[in-house]
């Protein structure tokens, strides 16, 4: 697997992640939904200024923080995949590289440019792409934006559980995007087949000792 095979792969979930993006940025208000299939998939728009799933770190300077991570990681992932690549790790680990890659360089561009060249979604007001009167937000203010949500069992749980017993419970509950769902499939793969796929680069290398040969009396 070469390095322009890598490319290749990054490029399409980029295509796929931020074409998806667009149009529910453009299509959709903050919490619309559609019902793709009933009780288990449905397409719902949010917004989040953290992490993958949601998750949230640190306010403003967290904010800035976290993307100048993502930008970071990006840089630092394209030149150690060259490394594996020079030195012949397997192709499914180059693969999951490649999608953990992709994944981080899609949620990269939400966080750098959308707060350019989108306005809010405020209500039912749908979002225009590069608005006269600005975006929402400025450079490396961007919030990435999630909309696949997989609620495959909604209810209440049996009373006798401890703890969360009698509790509404959902699952799964939390909504994310391609580029979270390329980088858990590439970090859950690594880590089920490690062995297979970094197995021979870390045996120990055997060094062949030449055969001592018998004095000549």
């Amino acid at each position: 697997m070469k390095y322009r095979h890598v490319v290749f792969i990054v490029i399409l979930i980029l295509v796929i992640d931020q074409t998806l993006k667009f149009w529910i940025k453009t299509h959709m208000f903050m919490q619309q939904e559609f019902v793709i299939f009933p009780n288990w998939f449905r397409i719902h728009f949010i917004e989040n200024e953290g992490m993958a799933y949601g998750l949230k770190f640190g306010g403003d300077f967290g904010k800035i923080l976290l993307t100048m991570f993502r930008l970071v990681a990006v840089v630092v992932g394209f030149v150690y995949m060259k490394k594996l690549i020079k030195e012949k790790y397997s192709t499914g680990l180059l693969i999951c590289g490649s999608l953990i890659l992709a994944g981080a360089a899609g949620n990269l561009i939400d966080s750098m440019f959308y707060g350019i060249i989108f306005n809010d979604s405020i209500g039912y007001e749908v979002a225009k792409f590069m608005p006269a009167g600005g975006g929402y937000g400025s450079f490396l203010h961007g919030r990435v934006v999630d909309m696949l949500y997989f609620p495959i069992y909604e209810g209440y749980l049996p009373t006798w559980l401890p703890f969360k017993g009698g509790d509404y419970f959902v699952f799964f509950r939390p909504v994310f995007n391609v580029a979270d769902a390329a980088i858990s499939t590439g970090v859950i793969a690594i880590l089920l087949f490690q062995k297979r796929f970094f197995g021979k680069h870390l045996q120990p290398k055997t060094i062949d000792h030449p055969v001592a040969k018998d004095p000549v009396v």
